[in-house]
């Protein structure tokens, strides 16, 4: 797969029927729908797949605990269907977690098992397991690790846990075998709106950017959608030439930001979710590639940086309530990683301006505007699918696209699923050649099989990565394709000249080596 001939195909189009902008979790679930009906599909991402937000997720598929104490049992019912779909699709990325709420007050534990049963009501037939009541000694037997003075017992639930940015590759590559054209790396640096003419003509004009070396080229498209997260309303900005004014603002970005830990901080194999910390928001401690990771934070933020950095306030609050449940404190000396995602959360009424994000909307938005650019943006990982069927129904709606029948996501596997009743290995567990799925023997035969070059990463890996999978730099390889950066960062910039080597020898390109160095030192503590 040469970023040459990709290039050149790309200059090759001319006309498509639909370009899908941004290469996160709902772009591609675009792309791959759309694709799979049978229109010509573009999709151009600035920089890598899921780079954004799509791999700073808590890396979990879930229906929304939480969502349940504020009464949105319509949100919770279509996620825990959709969270069935992915786990069906895609078994070596997504699997099963089961949880654990430990609960320090008597009464806590009817109330969160109450809700839990709820919780396995509305999944029906997608449920993973039974919630159960534990007693004090079976919740430290699930949750070794745990603060062990004044535990009455807990309340085990299942969700599921995914690697967010291999199952976005994934999407991108089912929807590249399926007739898409997708490209990373390729940036929207200016929209022009087209003359109205017949039926089926396009509409928008988009001036694309080769980010890693400057070429330039120009497609037209029947229907633009904007899928570009936290940052769609720079987009429809651009577009907006032909309309009257400043589009409103869809999107008020939350930050959320992670830790990464030891596993030894709890050992086990249950996730661990304290549904109110001592300012009302959620913790979670989630074992995930050999490591924990905490989090989440929940901070309204103005500007929209492409790599946000954790404010101290953020950090200590992370730090502080996971050492108030764990028997061991934790300090910031103890992080191998920590990263931040921006949540692209729906403004009250499309115009933004509010001090909270708890009240703002995880639900999905998506606006049509009138020079034929259909914008989405909310929601989250677990609903991409279901998200990707509403913007292609709006296209339809919108008179873009003729009306084609859908469906064929939930049952379509994506690129690397084993057959049915393979044995899996779990994700909490190091990462290994399971990420690869039915695609391991094709890693295997790359050159370097046998070459480690750290953290279990091989040359034939990184070949298979420049070879099949789109990764161009440093960064992508080491972030998403091997998501050593999220777990050690300072084993990933120990690992970075190795692979910049051998990136360098497979593509002809600049593996931008220092600029990785530069962000890998910013995933760790200052």
């Amino acid at each position: 797969m040469q970023r040459s001939s990709l290039w050149a195909r790309l200059e090759g189009v001319g006309v498509t029927d639909l370009a899908v902008v941004g290469g996160g979790a709902t772009g591609l679930g675009v792309a791959l729908d759309a694709a799979l009906r049978g229109f010509s599909v573009v999709l151009l991402e600035s920089h890598d797949f899921a780079s954004g937000t799509s791999s700073r997720s808590t890396k979990l598929l879930h229906g929304g605990v939480r969502y349940l104490a504020q009464g949105r049992l319509s949100l919770v019912r279509e996620a825990l269907a959709e969270r069935s779909t992915v786990l069906h699709i895609a078994p070596h990325l997504a699997q099963p977690l089961p949880f654990v709420m430990p609960s320090y007050r008597r009464w806590e534990i009817p109330l969160y098992g109450t809700g839990l049963k709820l919780y396995d009501a509305l999944a029906g037939r997608a449920r993973l397991g039974a919630t159960q009541w534990l007693s004090a000694p079976q919740t430290l037997s699930a949750l070794p690790g745990l603060q062990p003075a004044g535990l009455r017992g807990g309340v085990s639930y299942w969700d599921a846990q995914f690697d967010d940015a291999r199952l976005a590759l994934a999407l991108a590559r089912t929807a590249q075998r399926a007739g898409a054209l997708v490209l990373n790396h390729a940036s929207v640096s200016g929209v022009s709106c087209l003359e109205p003419s017949a039926d089926g003509a396009p509409r928008l004009e988009l001036q694309v950017t080769d980010a890693l070396q400057g070429r330039r080229t120009t497609v037209r498209a029947r229907a633009v959608v904007n899928a570009t997260g936290v940052w769609v309303d720079r987009l429809r900005e651009q577009a907006a030439a032909s309309l009257q004014g400043i589009p409103s603002r869809l999107v008020s970005p939350s930050q959320g930001v992670h830790v990464v830990v030891d596993r030894a901080f709890m050992p086990g194999s249950h996730a661990l979710l304290v549904p109110k910390t001592s300012d009302g928001r959620v913790l979670f401690a989630v074992p995930w590639m050999g490591a924990l990771v905490l989090g989440t934070t929940d901070t309204p933020r103005e500007d929209v940086p492409r790599e946000p950095q954790p404010f101290e306030e953020e950090l200590d609050f992370i730090l502080s309530e996971a050492s108030r449940v764990l028997s061991r404190p934790v300090c910031r000396a103890d992080i191998r990683s920590l990263w931040v995602g921006l949540r692209p959360l729906v403004a009250a009424h499309g115009t933004g301006g509010s001090d909270s994000t708890h009240a703002l909307s995880r639900e999905h938005t998506i606006v049509a505007d009138a020079n034929g650019m259909v914008t989405v943006t909310g929601g989250k990982w677990t609903t991409y699918r279901a998200m990707a069927e509403d913007v292609l129904d709006t296209c339809f709606a919108q008179g873009l696209l003729p009306v084609r029948e859908g469906g064929v996501t939930a049952h379509h596997a994506l690129v690397g699923a084993p057959a049915a009743g393979a044995p899996t290995v779990a994700l909490h567990q190091p990462p290994g050649p399971h990420l690869w799925g039915s695609e391991w023997p094709d890693v295997q035969a790359c050159p370097g099989a046998d070459r480690d070059l750290g953290h279990g990463l091989t040359e034939a890996m990184v070949r298979f990565a420049a070879r099949h999978e789109y990764a161009c730099t440093v960064e992508d390889v080491l972030a998403r394709r091997w998501r050593v950066l999220f777990v050690d960062a300072a084993r990933a910039r120990e690992m970075a000249p190795s692979v910049a080597s051998l990136l360098q020898d497979e593509t002809g390109l600049d593996p931008r080596l220092g600029a990785f160095d530069a962000l890998a030192a910013a995933y760790l503590p200052g």
